[in-house]
């Protein structure tokens, strides 16, 4: 009998907690209808060919006359030299892509929006300078990733937020 009372009282505390899933309703929710009006901007280089597109596939923009938001990015994209060895040549290379990204109302013009998201990544250097170049490819198409999968997660707390 104790038993039961406790599990009833842990369930009435669960439910009044007031936590509510994010993405709740799944593709017909509120939050991902509201990242459906969205339309992202061009970004210049590749990293911002490969981030504008990690965001398009997170956003999956509607048809463009429900657009409501523009989402404008830019990137900083930086290799640097870590390890160095007696005779001057970099073992180690960090790679940091950082973004600064406005979201902005498209009927009023105002930012509602205006944040940063960054992430960097640790690259061998190794005597084959293909492998190097591959290395570094890589570690940009994965930090592309976790920049769109930042920047999402804003956009819809902000989303969220508006409701």
């Amino acid at each position: 009998m104790i038993r039961i009372f406790a599990l009833i009282l842990t369930c009435a505390a669960l439910c009044a907690c007031g936590l509510k899933p994010l993405y709740s309703g799944g593709s017909s929710g509120a939050v991902a209808r509201a990242l459906d009006t969205v339309a992202v901007d061009p970004i210049e280089g590749k990293s911002g060919w490969l981030v504008r597109n990690a965001l398009n596939d997170r956003l999956s923009s509607g048809p463009d006359n429900a657009i409501k938001y523009r989402l404008v990015v830019k990137l900083d994209d930086s290799i640097e030299g870590l390890g160095v060895r007696s005779d001057d040549t970099v073992t180690r290379e960090r790679r940091t892509l950082r973004a600064r990204y406005q979201l902005i109302d498209v009927e009023t013009g105002k930012t509602v929006v205006d944040a940063t998201a960054g992430s960097d990544a640790g690259i061998d250097v190794v005597s084959s300078e293909y492998a190097t170049i591959a290395g570094e490819n890589a570690a940009l198409e994965n930090l592309s990733q976790k920049l769109a999968d930042q920047i999402v997660a804003r956009l819809s707390l902000y989303t969220r937020q508006q409701q």
